[in-house]
């Protein structure tokens, strides 16, 4: 009898270990909302590029890629290591080498925000993957509400500001409580969405803005995982050694096998 009561205390708290764990889960990949599909090219350098110019200028200051390396980034993106140290690498005291960390002082980054920003190396694994960036980058709205007067959709009450706001300008939400994915039932086209107040636009158009997001995203991605593509290659040359060796491997059963009866 003990031994049943005490399984099923093991059950029931590993069943709402597992529930706290997909709702954690749920929150993090963005809470339902729906993703838009970002389409990432590892293989485009010049995005890659982009998205490491736009990370330093504009991301580094509160988050550290702190399992990359100056060095590997500017090799694998065919970067001049001078031209990165010039132009990518703003702390004077850094050396090519050097683990791609920050200045900020994580105490007083939690006192300012509320919480440490989290390191991003890893972020587009994760999260939900690079379609979460690429959506998360593009869905700042206006809400006085909170302490820096923005909100996100796919990660609600973020207390991050809008970094990126010089670029995109204000989004303002016309849905309201409305269905954001109500679609007119004739045209197909969305009845409401987030856009940019024509009174407040950034330095960008919307269709410049996407792609800094996706180079961006492309990154991060990159940044995530830089042997993706080396993996990818090598796997072909296991498949194709697998498939040899398994035709010697046939042979040598059958040789070893055949006065067998």
């Amino acid at each position: 009898m003990k031994r049943i009561i005490l399984t099923n205390k093991v059950a029931s708290t590993l069943l709402f270990l597992g529930s706290v764990l997909f709702s954690s889960l749920a929150a993090a990949a963005g809470g339902g909302y729906p993703l838009d599909s970002a389409n990432i090219d590892p293989t485009d350098t010049a995005s890659l590029q982009r998205g490491a110019k736009y990370y330093q200028n504009y991301c580094a200051g509160c988050h550290a890629t702190q399992y990359q390396r100056y060095e590997r980034v500017a090799d694998d993106l065919g970067i001049p290591h001078d031209l990165m140290m010039d132009n990518l690498v703003f702390d004077k005291r850094a050396k090519i080498g050097d683990l791609m960390f920050n200045s900020m002082d994580p105490k007083e980054a939690k006192t300012w925000f509320g919480a440490t920003p989290p390191d991003l190396t890893l972020v587009s694994r994760v999260k939900g993957g690079p379609d979460w960036i690429y959506t998360y980058l593009r869905t700042f709205y206006e809400d006085p509400s909170r302490p820096y007067g923005v909100n996100n959709k796919v990660f609600p009450d973020v207390g991050m500001p809008h970094v990126l706001l010089e670029l995109q300008g204000i989004q303002v939400d016309t849905c309201g409580d409305s269905d954001p994915n109500a679609r007119d039932p004739l045209t197909g086209e969305k009845l409401c969405g987030l856009t940019v107040d024509p009174e407040r636009k950034g330095s960008m158009t919307p269709a410049e803005y996407d792609q800094m997001a996706y180079d961006l995203s492309n990154f991060l991605a990159y940044s995530a995982e830089p042997m993706q593509q080396q993996r990818k290659s090598l796997g072909i040359y296991v498949f194709l050694f697998l498939a040899v060796f398994l035709v010697f491997a046939y042979l040598l059963k059958r040789e070893f096998w055949k006065d067998v009866h």
